[in-house]
């Protein structure tokens, strides 16, 4: 495979992140208006972002700025941790939306 086919496939799920991000912020907001959500981050410290926000907007957006680095300068040994972190903020993003259902 392809760097050319992993960046695409990367940037596919990138854009269906940010889409689903956007929602998921709208609907924090939503809750913290409320006097819900009361946390100062999504993840972790130890989830490898430099990102510390309580909106995923902002890492999907760092995961952008990610992808940007890596396609001026491939690196296979980055790959993997771009992946973790990007299926991290998907799946948060599903129980999120699992949660808000039931």
């Amino acid at each position: 495979m392809s760097f050319d086919t992993v960046i695409e496939q990367y940037r596919q799920s990138l854009q269906a992140a940010y889409r689903q991000a956007v929602d998921a912020d709208a609907l924090l907001d939503g809750l913290q208006q409320d006097g819900k959500g009361k946390f100062s981050a999504i993840f972790r410290e130890d989830a490898g972002f430099n990102t510390q926000a309580s909106r995923f907007v902002p890492y999907v957006q760092e995961l952008a700025d990610t992808l940007s680095r890596f396609e001026a300068e491939p690196n296979a040994e980055a790959l993997p941790q771009m992946v973790q972190q990007l299926e991290l903020v998907l799946s948060t993003l599903a129980q999120l939306r699992q949660q808000l259902k039931g």
